[in-house]
C-alpha cells in the first residue's frame, strides 16, 4: 500500500505502520524547511552575487557585516554551496570537481559569432521564493540572445540541466557548447550527451567573469526585470511567471545588442 494513500484506507494507522515495519510516528513526519534568518541572508547573497559576480565569500561576508547580519564566513561559503554559486576570480575553490572529470578548454577567444546555433551557453542560477528557493538553468543563443530552453528545479540534481540540454537539442544544435567548470558541466552524464551530438564542448577559463558574458546578463535581465519585483509564493507561481518572462523576453523585449529587434526575430531569421 502506498502510504501517501492511508488516510482512504480502512486499515488503521497502527495496522499499516504494523505490516509495513515502519514506525507508527513517521507517517507524521513533515520535513523541516529552511529557517526564514536563511532564506532572507540567501536571497540577499543571491542580490549580491547577481550585482557583484567577482565578490567572493571574503566580500560578501564583510558586506552582510556591514549591513547589520552577524554571520561568519563559514556560514556564507555554506549558504553559497548550497545556492549553486561562485565567485569568478581565480582560486584553488573556484569549483570543486571529481578528480575524473575532464575539463575542456575556452574556444570562443577571438571568434566571431555571426549566425545562430554557431555557439550557445548553460548556466544555473538561483531562484528566490518567499521561504525558499529554486533553481533556474537555461540554455542560450549568443549570437540571437534567444533562450533555447530552460528548466526550473528545487533541487541541484543533475537530471534537471540534462532535461534542459535535451530540449534544447530537440530544437537545433550548436558548433560549440559553452558552460563554466562547474561540477554539473564535467559530469560524464553531461559530456556523454554533448559528444553524443558532435558539439564542441567550450569552458570558461579560471578567473574570466566575462567568458559566459551572454548569460551573465540574461541573469541580470531576469531577476531585474522579473524576479526581484515579484514575491513568488510556490514552485508553481515561479514557474508560471518565470515561463510567461522568458516567452516575453524571446519575443517581446527589444534588445540593443541586436539593434532593437527581438531575439525571436534574430534567431529564426
Amino acid at each position: 500500500m502506498n502510504m501517501i494513500e492511508w488516510q482512504d484506507s480502512e486499515l488503521s494507522i497502527t495496522k499499516q505502520a504494523e505490516l509495513l515495519r515502519l514506525n507508527r510516528s513517521s507517517l507524521y513526519y513533515k520535513p523541516v524547511g529552511p529557517s526564514a534568518e536563511d532564506v532572507a541572508i540567501k536571497h540577499r547573497i543571491d542580490e549580491i552575487y547577481t550585482k557583484y559576480p567577482f565578490y567572493g565569500s571574503r566580500r560578501i561576508t564583510a558586506l552582510l557585516n556591514q549591513e547589520g547580519v552577524n554571520i561568519n564566513r563559514k556560514r556564507v561559503q555554506r549558504h553559497m554551496r548550497e545556492m549553486g554559486i561562485q565567485a569568478v576570480y581565480p582560486g584553488p575553490n573556484l569549483s570543486k570537481r571529481n578528480l575524473q572529470h575532464r575539463i575542456y578548454p575556452y574556444l570562443l577567444k577571438g571568434v566571431n559569432i555571426n549566425y545562430p546555433n554557431h555557439v550557445w551557453s548553460i548556466d544555473i542560477t538561483y531562484i528566490r521564493l518567499q521561504r525558499s528557493w529554486m533553481y533556474l538553468a537555461a540554455v542560450i543563443d549568443w549570437y540571437s540572445r534567444y533562450v533555447i530552453s530552460w528548466e526550473l528545479d528545487q533541487s541541484l540534481e543533475i537530471g534537471f540541466i540534462l532535461d534542459a540540454v535535451q530540449r534544447a537539442f530537440s530544437i537545433a544544435k550548436p558548433v560549440i557548447f559553452n558552460s563554466d567548470q562547474g561540477g554539473h558541466f564535467t559530469t560524464p552524464k553531461y559530456i556523454n550527451l554533448l559528444n553524443s551530438k558532435e558539439v564542441q564542448i567550450s569552458m570558461d577559463s579560471k578567473g574570466r567573469a566575462l567568458d559566459n558574458i551572454i548569460i551573465e546578463r540574461f541573469w541580470r535581465n531576469i531577476k531585474y526585470e522579473e524576479v526581484y519585483l515579484k514575491d513568488y509564493e510556490s514552485p508553481r507561481e515561479a514557474r508560471i511567471n518565470i515561463r510567461d518572462y522568458i516567452d516575453f523576453y524571446n519575443y517581446n523585449r527589444p534588445h540593443q545588442s541586436l539593434d532593437y529587434k527581438t531575439p525571436s526575430s534574430v534567431y529564426f531569421n
